[in-house]
C-alpha cells in the first residue's frame, strides 16, 4: 500500500465507526430517524413554498404581460382617436376648397398664379388626406346607401334605373379606412311613372 491509500483509510474506517455506532445505539436511532423525519417536513414545506412562489410569480410575470399589452392597445386606440379627430377638423378646410372651386366662371377670373398656388394648396391637403388613408366618398350615379350617404332631398325621375341613385352630391363625404367620418350629403332619384303618378 502506499502512503495515500494508508492516509485514505482511517478516515474511511473513521465514517464506518459512526455509522456503526448510530445503528447499534437504539437513543442515537430515534434521534437520526426524528432528525431524518424533520428534515424531511422541512424539506416538503420547501418545496410546497417553492411552488408557490414559483406560480404567484408566474401568475405577476404574466399579469404585467397582459397589463402591457392593454396599454399599449389603449395607447393604439388614442391615437387613432386623436388622429380621427384633427382630420375631421380639416373636413371643414376641404369643403371650403371644393366651394371655391365649384363655381368655375369665377374661379376662372382669379389671377392664375394666386390660383395655382390655391391649388396646390389644396393637393397638398388632400396628400395628407392619403397619406393617412382618408378617402371620399359619395359620387353621382351611385347606389343610395345609408351607411355612406345622407339624403337630403329627393329628385323625382322618370328613368326606372336611375331609381334610388345619387342625383347630386351637396358635400363630399370622408371614410378613414372602413369608418365613415363623415357621410356624403347627397340628393337621391326616386322614380315615377309620368303616367299614373308612382
Amino acid at each position: 500500500m502506499t502512503d495515500e491509500e494508508e492516509k485514505k483509510e482511517p478516515e474511511n474506517t473513521e465514517a464506518e465507526d459512526e455509522v456503526v455506532e448510530f445503528e447499534f445505539n437504539e437513543d442515537g436511532e430515534e434521534d437520526l430517524k426524528k432528525t431524518l423525519k424533520k428534515l424531511r417536513g422541512d424539506l416538503k414545506q420547501a418545496k410546497k413554498e417553492k411552488e408557490e412562489y414559483l406560480t404567484g410569480w408566474q401568475k405577476e410575470r404574466a399579469d404585467f404581460a397582459n397589463y402591457k399589452k392593454q396599454e399599449e392597445d389603449r395607447k393604439a386606440i388614442f391615437s387613432e382617436a386623436m388622429r380621427e379627430r384633427i382630420l375631421t377638423r380639416f373636413l371643414s378646410v376641404m369643403d371650403s376648397f371644393n366651394m371655391a372651386f365649384a363655381n368655375k366662371e369665377n374661379w376662372e377670373k382669379v389671377d392664375e398664379n394666386w390660383r395655382k398656388g390655391v391649388e396646390y394648396i389644396y393637393s397638398q391637403m388632400n396628400g395628407v388626406f392619403e397619406e393617412y388613408g382618408v378617402k371620399e366618398v359619395g359620387k353621382e350615379g351611385e347606389d343610395f346607401d345609408p351607411s355612406i350617404h345622407e339624403s337630403i332631398d329627393m329628385v323625382t325621375t322618370d328613368k326606372k334605373e336611375n331609381n334610388h341613385k345619387v342625383a347630386t352630391v351637396i358635400q363630399k363625404g370622408y371614410k378613414l379606412g372602413e369608418r365613415v367620418l363623415r357621410p356624403a350629403r347627397v340628393n337621391v332619384y326616386e322614380y315615377k311613372n309620368g303616367e299614373d303618378g308612382e
